[in-house]
């Protein structure tokens, strides 16, 4: 197998995000969050910081629970008025991240990447969780939120990434049949987190060739 993509969903404060790090940087692969964001800008022509706010402008919003902007594939084009909305906003996100699977063997963090790449053969999606006292206590060893890290933040981000992916997808992220592979970080730790997902890959992709695997 050419190359594969490791998705990561994630509570927050599970490690999700280091545990993708870690990974890619240990099998020398591409590494996207934020980067994402920076494509899509480029791709699009749209100013970065667009796509930023599009995300903050839902955040605490009743949209989440009122409609849903399923992701079907379509682009918008700039003659369009609905150019800069957010669901555009969001498919240009998606056009990338169908790219990269193309191209490159990757992790990809967040960002709905499970669902948009679901039907590809390549991609395993993962789901870093732990329990809400671990994921508190990992959240404030990183000065998350400037070191005012609560348990209530904490829901509230859990719960927005929630929102955000039934807006977009129709899906329950916290569904465990849309993962193929779910990980206690809190059990495991960080790195047995990362060699568990490697095992993974081993038995799921025995053609992949990558000589840090």
């Amino acid at each position: 197998m050419k190359n594969i993509v490791i998705t990561i969903a994630r509570y927050y404060g599970s490690g999700g995000r280091t545990v993708g790090q870690m990974l890619a940087k240990d099998l020398g692969i591409g590494y996207y969050d934020k980067e994402i964001l920076r494509l899509a800008s480029e791709d699009s022509g749209i100013n970065e910081a667009l796509f930023a706010n599009a995300d903050e402008k839902l955040r605490g919003t009743q949209l989440f629970r009122i409609m849903r902007r399923e992701y079907h594939g379509e682009l918008i084009p700039p003659e369009g008025k609905d150019f800069l909305s957010n669901r555009n906003l969001f498919n240009y996100q998606a056009k990338v991240i169908e790219g990269l699977a193309q191209e490159e063997s990757c992790v990809i963090i967040g960002r709905c990447a499970d669902y948009i790449l679901k039907d590809r053969e390549n991609v395993m999606s993962v789901f870093v969780y732990a329990s809400p006292a671990y994921c508190l206590q990992q959240a404030k060893l990183r000065g998350a939120n400037g070191g005012r890290t609560t348990m209530k933040y904490v829901d509230e981000i859990n719960k927005y990434r929630a929102d955000y992916t039934k807006y977009y997808t129709g899906h329950d992220w916290n569904d465990v049949r849309n993962y193929d592979l779910c990980i206690n970080s809190g059990k495991l730790g960080f790195e047995g987190t990362e060699q568990a997902i490697k095992d993974y890959i081993r038995v799921r992709f025995p053609d992949y060739e990558n000589p840090n695997l």
